[in-house]
């Protein structure tokens, strides 16, 4: 018995071809697939995630902390606390934090959501959680033990665990260079700080121990002369000249809003005190400052020697890093 070999025909082979092309579109153009997570948030509580392609981050440094992980192509929305790093302005804000619409959230069908616990008003996180979205609430840190945690759980819930304990080594080494500085400096050689929080002639609070600037503060080795304030409090001529700082810190667009240094001292009480004497005045951005994300360390470190290391007027600039 012979066999005969019949040739395909042209058009089997193309109909191959084509089919085959079709499903490397369709691998390519399906959404990145992610590995589903467990992870704690701020009250003790497991949050299911089982996907992180769509995020909306609802403040600041956690969208820092994403885009530092290497997801922010997965952002598809953010708050005005967000400004960093300059991409996110070309991102669809959905407001401020604590003045959140679930309406708005839920247009941009978000997988996840992650915020600071306090983020309001809570009946939008129910409503979120409610529409199957999975909402991670997480502490603000205050030290760099918890900022640390907080990168590691966020990276478990974008399946960027590796990632995250690549940014965890590089804030440790900005504190190592801290630290460094901390053990040489004397207690009597400590000076005394004060962080104010301008928004305008018409708004000027002091900022306690329990805030992101107080706790920078005391972390960047000055003693911070809040006295019994934990939060915030309106300031006064009197508490101001009593406390006696040697340095003042500000965010620099508060700085910006009250005219400068010189509409600065003409606040009641400061050009008193020994800081506005010697216009020794440090200004830095609000975010890099108080947000304890992946930079918290290096602004720390900056912080140190602005108060210690230079004189007079010092504003602190943060150094965009090439992306290529």
């Amino acid at each position: 018995m012979s066999i005969v070999m019949v040739p395909k025909s042209p058009f089997d082979l193309m109909t191959k071809f084509i089919l085959l092309f079709e499903m490397v579109l369709v691998i390519y153009s399906s959404p990145l697939l992610v590995e589903s997570a467990e992870v704690i948030d701020f009250n003790n509580k497991t949050v299911n995630i089982n996907s992180s392609n769509r995020i909306v981050s609802l403040n600041g440094s956690n969208t820092e902390i994403l885009f530092a992980l290497g997801v922010g192509d997965r952002v598809v929305g953010c708050d005005l606390s967000s400004t960093y790093p300059p991409k996110v302005k070309e991102l669809p804000n959905i407001g401020y934090q604590y003045r959140l619409n679930a309406e708005g959230i839920l247009a941009l069908k978000p997988d996840l959501v992650i915020g600071r616990k306090d983020a309001k008003p809570p009946q939008v996180i129910s409503q979120l959680r409610a529409a199957g979205v999975s909402v991670l609430l997480l502490e603000e840190p205050r030290t760099f033990g918890s900022a640390k945690s907080r990168i590691k759980t966020i990276g478990q819930a974008v399946d960027k665990v590796g990632r995250s304990n690549e940014l965890i080594n590089l804030l440790q080494k900005d504190l190592l260079a801290l630290q460094s500085k901390l053990e040489n400096l004397k207690a009597s050689e400590k000076k005394k700080g004060l962080f104010m929080y301008l928004r305008g002639p018409q708004t000027a609070l002091v900022l306690g121990k329990k805030t992101g600037p107080g706790a920078m503060l005391e972390l960047s080795g000055a003693i911070n002369c809040s006295g019994k304030i934990e939060n915030s409090q309106p300031m006064t001529a009197e508490a101001v000249v009593a406390a006696k700082p040697d340095v003042l810190v500000l965010f620099e667009s508060g700085l910006k809003s009250i005219g400068g240094i010189e509409g600065l001292l003409k606040l009641p009480g400061l050009a008193q005190t020994p800081a506005g004497r010697n216009q020794r005045v440090v200004s830095i951005d609000g975010l890099y400052l108080s947000g304890f994300g992946v930079r918290s360390g290096r602004a720390a470190l900056e912080l140190f020697q602005a108060i210690y290391e230079t004189k007079g007027f010092h504003a602190i600039q943060f150094v965009v890093e090439s992306e290529d």
